[in-house]
C-alpha cells in the first residue's frame, strides 16, 4: 500500500510538472531522493519515471482531438472536405501540421536514439538538472523581457513552417540532451525566440510532445524488457493513470493562464528549484 501512495505521488508530480515548464525531470529527482520505491530496481524507476509520461500524452489526446485527428469521419466532416471521393477522409490541414511535427521530431529522435545511454550517464544527476534549471529561468525571464511589445510573426499553427519546425525541434533537442532543461520549456522558449505567439508555441509543444513522448517510452520500456514483477506493472499502471488525470487539469490551467500572463514566473520558480536541488543535494553529501 505504501508503494502505491508513492506512485500516485510521483503520477501527481509527472502530471503538474510536464506541461508546466518547471521541468519534470528535476521535480521526480526530488521525489526519488524523498521518496524513493523498495522492491524495485534502479532500472526500473529510470524507466518508470519516462513512461508514466503516457499518462500526459494521452490528456492532451482528449483535450485536443478535433485538432489533431486528421481523419473526417462524419458526413459532416467529409462534405467539408469536398463530399466525394477518397481526399474527402482526410483533413489537410491536420496531415500538414502533423508532417510539421514529425519535422521537428528528427533532431531529437535521431540523437535520443544513438546518445540515450550516454546522455543519461554524464548529466542524469542533481546538479546537471539543478544548472538546467537555473540557466533556463533565467533565459525564460530575459526573452520574455525581451519579447514584451513585440508583435508575433506567428500567430497561428497554420502559420508554422517546415523551417520553423525543424528549428523548433532543434531547441527540442537542448532538452533531450540536459535533463533539467524541460522539454516543454526548451520548446517554448525556442519558439518565442523565432517570433511565435505564447499560446501557438504552448499548443504546437503540447501536440509535439505526442511522437516524443511516446517514442522515448518505447526506448525505455524496450531498454528494459517485458519482464514487470506484479508490483512493478500496478505501480507503473497507478502513475500512467494518475498522470493522465492530473494532466487534463493542468493543461486546462495552462492555456487559460498563458493567454493573460507571460512565462516569467516559471523562470523565477524554476531559479529557486534548482537552488534547492543543489543545496539539498549539496549537504547530503556532506
Amino acid at each position: 500500500m505504501i508503494e502505491i501512495i508513492k506512485a500516485i505521488i510521483y503520477g501527481i508530480v509527472e502530471g503538474i510538472t510536464e506541461w508546466l515548464p518547471i521541468s519534470s525531470t528535476g521535480h521526480l529527482i526530488l521525489v526519488e531522493s524523498l521518496i524513493p520505491f523498495e522492491g524495485t530496481s534502479e532500472e526500473f524507476f529510470s524507466m518508470f519515471d519516462v513512461v508514466i509520461q503516457l499518462g500526459a500524452i494521452l490528456a492532451v489526446v482528449v483535450l485536443f482531438w478535433n485538432q489533431i485527428w486528421p481523419f473526417a469521419l462524419s458526413r459532416r466532416e467529409r462534405e467539408q472536405n469536398g463530399g466525394t471521393g477518397i481526399s474527402s477522409y482526410f483533413k489537410k490541414d491536420i496531415w500538414i501540421l502533423w508532417f510539421k511535427i514529425l519535422v521537428s521530431c528528427v533532431p531529437a529522435a535521431v540523437i535520443g536514439i544513438l546518445f540515450d545511454d550516454v546522455f543519461d550517464a554524464l548529466f542524469y544527476n542533481p546538479t546537471s538538472v539543478a544548472v538546467a534549471l537555473i540557466v533556463f529561468g533565467i533565459a525564460f525571464i530575459l526573452i520574455e523581457n525581451w519579447n514584451r511589445g513585440r508583435r508575433c510573426k506567428i500567430r497561428a499553427l497554420s502559420e508554422i513552417t517546415y523551417q520553423t519546425a525543424l528549428l523548433i525541434g532543434a531547441f527540442q533537442l537542448i532538452a533531450a540532451v540536459f535533463p533539467g532543461t524541460s522539454r516543454s520549456g526548451a520548446t517554448i522558449v525556442g519558439a518565442l525566440l523565432i517570433g511565435v505567439s505564447r499560446t501557438v508555441a504552448a499548443e504546437y509543444t503540447f501536440f509535439l510532445a505526442i511522437p516524443v513522448m511516446f517514442g522515448a517510452s518505447l526506448l525505455k520500456v524496450v531498454k528494459f524488457g517485458f519482464e514487470f514483477t506484479s508490483l512493478e506493472l500496478t505501480l507503473l499502471i497507478i502513475g500512467t493513470v494518475v498522470s493522465f488525470i492530473i494532466s487534463l487539469f493542468v493543461l486546462r490551467f495552462l492555456m487559460g493562464y498563458i493567454k493573460k500572463h507571460d512565462f516569467k514566473v516559471f523562470g523565477w520558480y524554476r531559479i529557486l528549484l534548482g537552488a534547492v536541488v543543489l543545496l539539498y543535494f549539496g549537504l547530503l553529501n556532506h
